[in-house]
């Protein structure tokens, strides 16, 4: 597994991640017996992985519960990122009290007495100040060795720069794929002003596996694309299939892509059994071709660029 520099943080980390969202979710990921979820992680961190990103609203708390139960013994082998503002009873509060309340839960759960990387979780524009209470309590958190870096994890270009302009944040989550790539520009300035990137939502929610068509149906947080969205994007994905050829893994080239951007410091696929997560790690083995890369490049500027195209 290769490995790539956290921005200036000296924290370094495999460039496949481990997203945690999928662990103990049933509701959005269906159902996962504790010990598949405890087994994924260890063969994660077998195969070189070592960063791991979760939320204490993933699961209700539940994936930070599982993490911190696999990676019992292992916390100096492992880089930890949670959030905080979308609580575990999914009440989203970003109050600085609630913040300091949800990372002690977190720390418990986690069975650890510090993170490598604390986000606030899609925080409101307003509080992407280093002024605002919210940035206040990061630092505080930092002073008292209970974080090691902080940020925030958002969507758009605009909320990066915001954070670049306005906050001493160490770390950005930014959603970023194929079929998203609004935040590049954003993105290059982050990594020249050594920020580390982390990207979120990397196989656009299952779409860039291939798996999904015209005609799929879809239940839970998935339920939220109109007949237009999933119209639109079943050409995208018929259009990525002739760009990479059928004997190539599109969850592989999907990550490949990401990573032929230097300024990403890691991607976070989820994975529900061993067989989507050897596809997820396989990105790693080799590189994107420049063709390749300019196509799906291409395919963006041409088809989806200033296109209403909702995660």
């Amino acid at each position: 597994m290769k490995k790539r520099m956290m921005g200036n943080t000296g924290i370094e980390v495999s460039e496949i991640g481990f997203g945690a969202w999928q662990l103990g979710n049933e509701s959005d990921w269906g159902k996962m017996a504790d010990e598949e979820a405890i087994g994924l992680v260890h063969e994660a961190l077998d195969a070189g992985c070592n960063f791991f990103d979760t939320a204490p609203n993933y699961g209700f708390g539940k994936s930070e519960e599982l993490l911190g139960k696999a990676l019992k013994g292992k916390r100096d082998q492992v880089v930890i990122s949670s959030k905080c503002g979308h609580h575990t009873d999914d009440v989203q509060s970003f109050e600085p009290e609630k913040l300091l309340e949800s990372v002690e839960g977190s720390l418990k759960r986690l069975n650890t007495d510090y993170l490598d990387s604390l986000l606030l979780h899609n925080p409101p524009f307003s509080a992407l100040d280093q002024h605002s209470p919210q940035f206040q309590m990061l630092e505080k958190l930092k002073k008292q060795g209970k974080i090691r870096a902080y940020g925030a994890s958002v969507d758009t270009a605009k909320e990066i720069n915001e954070l670049l302009d306005k906050t001493d944040s160490q770390i950005i989550e930014v959603m970023f794929n194929a079929f998203y790539q609004e935040p590049l520009p954003a993105m290059k300035r982050a990594y020249d002003e050594g920020v580390g990137l982390i990207v979120k939502v990397p196989l656009d929610s299952g779409w860039l596996t291939g798996k999904y068509d015209a005609d799929s149906t879809f239940t839970g947080i998935r339920s939220r694309w109109s007949k237009e969205d999933i119209q639109f994007r079943s050409v995208l994905v018929e259009k990525v299939r002739r760009i990479i050829g059928d004997d190539q893994s599109m969850v592989k080239i999907a990550l490949q892509y990401i990573l032929s951007f230097k300024e990403v410091s890691t991607v976070i696929p989820g994975a529900k059994n061993s067989q989507q997560l050897q596809q997820n790690l396989a990105a790693s083995k080799d590189l994107l071709s420049e063709d390749m890369m300019q196509a799906l490049r291409g395919l963006w500027i041409e088809e989806i660029k200033g296109k209403s195209l909702p995660w």
